[in-house]
């Protein structure tokens, strides 16, 4: 069923978007008014300031989640405070030890989580879901320079048998890291199929843990050298990420196209993966490349106040379009000396739909976030 009002409302006439925010949610109380940010004007702003866990700086889960942080705190009156972490991991640990309240995090860790399984085989950890938001997508970078065309390419082969590939595959403990591995172990046992000749203990290739903005720079040749540290990286995240956009500025890169694993992980592994294609548009190449794409999860604590799980899925359904435009993030530096910060829009958030946010099986929705949604017919 269609429901334009939730997704693009209008505008009260008279009242513009800075005048209604001025009121503060509590101060709300006596407004009922549907088709803005506000929705229902009896649920209460809440009583203490919260931590949004997003990811690293630069990527899109730090950028839509201070952009996110920024929206609810000029809604409610109440600080949303986004702070930079590892990624999906790192979140979820922060969550589920209250050192923070809401967090970004993909479905397959989410379920490993949930679960206890492989990264958390210690024990699994307690948390709770707002919404299902967009896909993440796998980008394996390499510089335009490369010789590289395929996943083989990057590991020794009966051509080539002592190359030695050094790979970036995100922080220690991301979901990054953890899909990069999954990825390159299968590549690996691909490659040692291909090549009988060859010792397999020796065909595999050198990971490397750094952040998405390490990685960026040490692909780029420094002073004299011909090439940079790393061959390639690993990266899962929204499309465009900023850091990996910047570099057809400097060095110029292609994605290598990686659909064939993505296929058989799709089939075989339980996490909500998808076989999907990176736009060319998104990074200016040549075509579009298929790879592994991965929801992403909103999550909080299950002991979080319904007031602030309410008011987070309400801002970010009935904000969304501010998302899209772009919101300016405190401390933002502008492009020019003397300028105003140029708003950082999320296109991520034109995925967002609230007939598919409540998809974050097995993971359970948050009660006031579940209350949201029934409330609005989802």
């Amino acid at each position: 069923m269609d429901r334009p009002r939730l997704l693009t409302p209008a505008r009260p006439t008279g009242l513009t978007r800075r005048s209604l925010l001025g009121f503060g949610a509590a101060a709300a109380s006596g407004l009922l008014l549907p088709g803005c940010s506000r929705g229902r004007a009896d649920e209460p702003a809440p009583s203490e300031k919260a931590v949004f866990a997003t990811g690293n700086a630069g990527g899109v889960y730090n950028v839509f989640g201070a952009a996110l942080s920024k929206l609810v705190s000029e809604v409610t009156g109440v600080e949303l405070a986004p702070v930079v972490t590892d990624g999906s991991v790192d979140n979820l640990s922060r969550v589920a030890t209250r050192k923070a309240d809401l967090g970004f995090c993909t479905s397959d860790t989410a379920l490993a989580a949930y679960e206890g399984t492989d990264a958390f085989a210690t024990g699994r950890l307690h948390f709770s879901a707002l919404a299902r938001v967009y896909d993440n997508y796998v980008h394996v970078v390499v510089p335009m320079a490369s010789k590289a065309t395929s996943l083989t390419d990057l590991f020794p082969s009966e051509d080539a048998p002592t190359r030695r590939t050094v790979v970036g595959v995100g922080p220690k403990a991301s979901g990054t890291e953890i899909v990069a591995n999954m990825i390159l172990d299968r590549a690996k046992a691909d490659a040692i199929k291909a090549n009988p000749k060859l010792d397999p203990a020796k065909i595999d290739v050198i990971r490397r843990n750094m952040s998405l903005t390490e990685m960026a720079a040490a692909v780029q040749p420094k002073g004299q050298a011909t090439k940079g540290v790393l061959d390639a990286f690993f990266w899962s995240g929204g499309v465009p990420t900023d850091p990996i956009a910047a570099l057809q500025k400097t060095i110029g890169f292609r994605l290598l196209d990686i659909g064939g694993v993505a296929q058989a992980i799709a089939l075989k592994e339980f996490g909500g993966f998808l076989v999907a294609p990176i736009p060319p548009s998104q990074y200016g190449l040549a075509s579009s490349v298929p790879t592994l794409a991965i929801p992403n999860y909103l999550i909080a604590r299950t002991d979080l106040s319904d007031s602030w799980a309410w008011w987070t899925v309400n801002t970010l359904f009935r904000r969304q379009n501010d998302l899209v435009k772009g919101v300016v993030i405190p401390g933002q530096t502008p492009a020019a000396p003397g300028a105003s910060p140029t708003p950082t829009g999320n296109p991520e958030a034109g995925a967002l739909d609230p007939r598919s946010a409540i998809a974050t099986m097995p993971v359970p929705l948050h009660p006031a976030a579940e209350r949201w949604y029934r409330q609005n017919h989802i």
